[in-house]
């Protein structure tokens, strides 16, 4: 699976994707999906219980040193949207490593699904679909302080 659409930028090996980007520690993800997914909503959420802004609505991204990192484009940097609010300025991280991407496009198929990964710049990263899974916010939280992802065929 591919990173999606997104707009190629004058540095080479670099991307901008309609996207937002949360950190914890040295672990951010990367939310993706349309317009009026909930990528917002849900960065609000993970900022809520103390996660860091990298960007919201675009995230320009590029690979160093075998990662891939995020960061807000400068005239954004910094704001975060709350529908029917308005633009929040809160404190952010100029950029962050990028460990795992969830896609409010994507559902996922059955109740314990297989692990997936996608491609971005030629990284790859688990991908985790988000479309209408249920405590995803609880989900994420966890996975940024340092849970891991289990392939479920591997359980007992």
């Amino acid at each position: 699976m591919s990173a999606g659409p997104g707009t190629a930028t004058d540095r080479p090996g670099s991307l901008v994707l309609h996207a937002s980007c949360v950190a914890l520690g040295d672990r951010a993800v990367l939310i993706r999906g349309a317009s009026g997914s909930g990528k917002s909503t849900l960065a609000l959420a993970l900022l809520a219980r103390g996660a860091a802004l990298v960007a919201d609505d675009r995230c320009a991204l590029e690979v160093r040193g075998g990662r891939l990192l995020a960061e807000a484009p400068p005239t954004i940097a910094g704001l975060v949207e709350s529908r029917g609010v308005g633009l929040i300025r809160v404190p952010y991280l100029t950029r962050a490593a990028v460990t795992l991407v969830v896609d409010l496009d994507g559902a996922p198929d059955g109740r314990l699904p297989p692990l997936q990964n996608c491609d971005i710049l030629g990284q790859s990263l688990p991908l985790l679909p988000g479309y209408g899974v249920p405590h995803l916010q609880d989900t994420l939280w966890l996975l940024l302080n340092e849970g891991t992802l289990t392939n479920p065929d591997a359980m007992p």
